[in-house]
């Protein structure tokens, strides 16, 4: 497993183990009413092998809950998939088959596809012969280069903030996305370590060159006052952890 999946990997499951309920709400809405937040465990990562390949795979995310109104645990699953993978479908089943041996609980799987081009992924896995059909394996999936950032900058949610830099956008939309980004942060009020975390993921995957930041700055500084101030003071605020960090 090589080290820019690795860091893929920890962004994302970082981001939505502080961010769960955000998460399911902004792209689950409909399973999102129907699950107890008051009851969530991260459960430790699993590590599964595949016997034939030689290959050992860690499923990214394991949630542990409850719907409401019922006793019962389940578990919800989320991979992050930032690279093509031929029959990922596939490996979602087993990861499926696998959990689900191990816990025997109701689990909800869920893949985000980060992937720098749109692909046409699909959301099921089937077991067929021509005389019978054995298994028809579904599961939620989100394809992040699909959706029009622009249409998620006007929600107040910490989740849409960060992926806005994993969206679908041109190059010449860069600075206008990463002010939407700031404005969306300053309006959440979060505390400076979560800030931190979404800055960082951002930053991560939406990088301006020295020309494009420049302008960026420009416009932050022609904003209305108290909006372009506490922008600067974020992205102030962050900086200077990065110096101090790179002391370190």
């Amino acid at each position: 497993m090589g080290e820019s999946r690795t860091d893929h990997d920890r962004l994302f499951k970082e981001l939505i183990s502080n961010f769960f309920e955000e998460f399911m709400l902004l792209f689950f809405p409909e399973a999102c009413e129907q699950i107890n937040f008051k009851n969530v465990r991260f459960l430790p990562q699993e590590l599964f092998t595949d016997v034939t390949g030689g290959d050992k795979h860690e499923v990214d995310l394991l949630v542990e809950t409850q719907l409401k109104g019922e006793d019962s645990l389940i578990i919800i699953h989320i991979e992050a998939q930032s690279t093509y993978q031929h029959h990922f479908n596939e490996r979602m089943f087993v990861y499926f088959s696998r959990i689900f041996q191990k816990h025997r609980r109701k689990i909800l799987p869920i893949a985000i596809f980060s992937y720098e081009t749109p692909r046409a992924e699909p959301n099921s896995y089937t077991l067929t012969f021509p005389f019978v059909d054995i298994l028809q394996f579904n599961y939620l999936s989100v394809e992040l280069k699909k959706k029009n950032w622009r249409e998620y900058i006007r929600q107040e949610n910490p989740v849409a903030a960060a992926l806005l830099s994993k969206m679908g956008y041109t190059n010449d939309e860069k600075v206008e996305i990463k002010k939407e980004f700031f404005r969306i942060l300053i309006r959440l009020e979060l505390d400076p370590a979560k800030q931190t975390l979404l800055t960082g993921f951002f930053e991560t995957y939406l990088t301006l060159n020295e020309e494009e930041e420049h302008k960026f700055r420009e416009e932050v500084k022609a904003m209305e006052p108290k909006e372009g101030e506490k922008i600067m003071e974020v992205i102030t605020s962050y900086e200077r952890k990065g110096i101090e960090l790179g002391r370190k």
